[in-house]
């Protein structure tokens, strides 16, 4: 992909990043009476992570080229397979396991952004949701400790604030581009 492209590629990118988090959120609240549902949703959310990790990689150069990516398609695919797992032994094991995979991803998606930082608009957003995600997956594992029995409702936020900041990354990318066209003419 041409280096006038990759703007274009991230803004559609997190536009359908932000989309995805957002109906996963509406779905989650939805599912919260409803195990079979919440578990599907559960193991949806990481499988997704992973493969949309691995078309941005490939997208933005390959995954050999995006490192932090590799890692972040390695994890959420484990992390799938973990959650499977999870869902059959009981809640507490499944937000303890999400806030795991929380803190990694945060840490992978951090890297990912400051390798953008000089080339692309927008990463300050995708710097502050891979830290605000380390310090999520924190609480997790906390809350996973507790006697309340954690539900897919203690995922939701951390999914919301992530649908948020792919969105805020997006809609920085479009101003982006539109005032670049118009001192382009």
């Amino acid at each position: 992909m041409s280096v006038v492209q990759q703007p274009r590629w991230l803004r559609f990118y997190y536009y359908v990043r932000a989309a995805f988090s957002i109906a996963w959120v509406a779905a989650a609240v939805l599912a919260a009476g409803h195990p079979s549902l919440a578990a599907l949703l559960l193991v949806i959310y990481p499988a997704w992570d992973a493969a949309a990790n691995f078309v941005d990689a490939r997208a933005s150069g390959g995954l050999t080229a995006n490192r932090s990516q590799a890692l972040n398609v390695g994890a959420s695919s484990v992390m799938t397979m973990i959650v499977i797992m999870a869902v059959m032994r009981d809640t507490y094991t499944v937000l303890a396991a999400f806030g795991v995979w929380a803190v990694l991803s945060g840490l992978l998606q951090l890297f990912t952004g400051l390798r953008r930082w000089r080339s692309q608009s927008g990463q300050w957003a995708m710097i502050l949701s891979g830290a605000q995600s380390v310090l999520a997956g924190g609480h997790m594992i906390h809350k996973s400790a507790g006697v309340i029995p954690p539900s897919i409702v203690d995922v939701a936020p951390y999914a919301a604030f992530g649908a948020f900041y792919f969105l805020v990354s997006a809609l920085w990318l479009t101003v982006a581009a539109v005032r670049s066209s118009r001192t382009a003419v």
